[in-house]
């Protein structure tokens, strides 16, 4: 299995890409690891990291889409950049999964025109594992599609369901529908067309859809998938980002304001680490974009060694889960006819 991973995308390019990546290709030498960027950097970062090993290698790449250029034209501008490049070369077989740190908007752009949607998909989703307090869930969508149609959201509820199938090996996913509450006459329009065709598709047997989801409840465990409109998802998904960092801080806070707290934060410690690595996104890498034809997995800008490194797993777990395949053998299920 071979992995893409674009060497100038992200705050950490290229030491911290390079490094997480040559972990991965150390740490599973079953994996073959291709790193695209410019030449001397990406060399100049390998030496640091003490070498290329055998399951490793490097394609130059002469430019580099930076915060600055237009991400929906970007990889049509700069057609020797890291991330076109390696899209590319995943287009052409010669990789069967991409990672990259860098620009969203430019890499859901080159993903949707290089790699291509599944035929009969509308649009590709963002699909973020977030954890729960009953384990964990899959937001479709979280930023890629602000506005949606009924059509959008019903593929959105298939594409998590695979994915938690396949990806999180959950049998029968919980499909929720993310909305201000439980009851079928909430919400604006859309979401009551939405919820009529999930609640048909769920009474054929199709979908395991348990009905509207307050975001609350969502948290709490209530579905295995939710979904979502692009902007919906996107303020839940930074909202949950947000309040994980203040809750660190805080029981930090507190449990350093004197000797008896330290001491108890001793005892709890192991506690406080899992909770720590649940709320981590580093320990999931990236999210992918489900319905294009092949693995592209988004790592966030500032990731670090370990969530490129986690990354690179996530993007081998969705290529042995053959998602497009899955897509398309049910793309008529997904469909809305008239």
């Amino acid at each position: 299995m071979k992995i893409i991973v674009d060497a100038m995308g992200g705050d950490n390019a290229p030491l911290e890409i390079v490094r997480g990546a040559l972990n991965a290709a150390k740490a599973r030498p079953e994996l073959e690891i291709v790193l695209v960027g410019r030449e001397a950097e990406v060399k100049a970062a390998v030496s640091q990291c003490g070498g290329l090993p055998g399951n490793a290698s490097l394609v130059n790449a002469t430019e580099a889409i930076d915060m600055h250029d237009d991400p929906a034209t970007a990889f049509r501008t700069k057609k020797d950049s890291s991330l076109t490049v390696g899209l590319n070369l995943l287009k052409k077989g010669e990789g069967d999964a991409f990672v990259s740190a860098g620009s969203t908007g430019a890499l859901l752009s080159a993903g949707t025109l290089v790699v291509k949607r599944v035929p009969g998909i509308r649009r590709a989703a963002m699909a973020p594992v977030l954890p729960t307090a009953k384990g964990s869930m899959v937001l479709i969508d979280c930023g890629a599609n602000a506005e949606c149609t009924v059509e959008y959201l019903l593929q959105f509820a298939y594409l998590g369901s695979f994915y938690a199938s396949k990806v999180l090996k959950l049998d029968k996913p919980r499909v929720g529908l993310l909305n201000i509450g439980a009851e079928d006459t909430k919400g604006d329009r859309l979401r009551q067309e939405a919820y009529q065709t999930l609640k048909a598709a769920g009474e054929a047997g199709r979908l395991n859809f348990v009905g509207n989801m307050e975001a609350k409840e969502a948290i709490k465990g209530g579905c295995d998938v939710l979904v979502a409109d692009g902007f919906s998802g996107n303020v839940m998904l930074k909202t949950i980002e947000g309040m994980g960092s203040f809750l660190g801080k805080e029981i930090k806070g507190m449990f350093l304001k004197s000797l008896k707290t330290k001491v108890a934060a001793l005892l709890v410690k192991s506690g406080l680490d899992d909770f720590k690595t649940r709320l981590d996104p580093d320990t999931i890498g990236g999210t992918p974009f489900l319905g294009l034809q092949k693995p592209v997995i988004k790592a966030h800008g500032s990731s670090g060694a370990r969530a490129i490194e986690n990354a690179v797993y996530q993007a081998a777990k969705a290529v042995e889960a053959d998602m497009a395949s899955q897509i398309a053998a049910n793309i008529q299920l997904m469909k809305i006819s008239g």
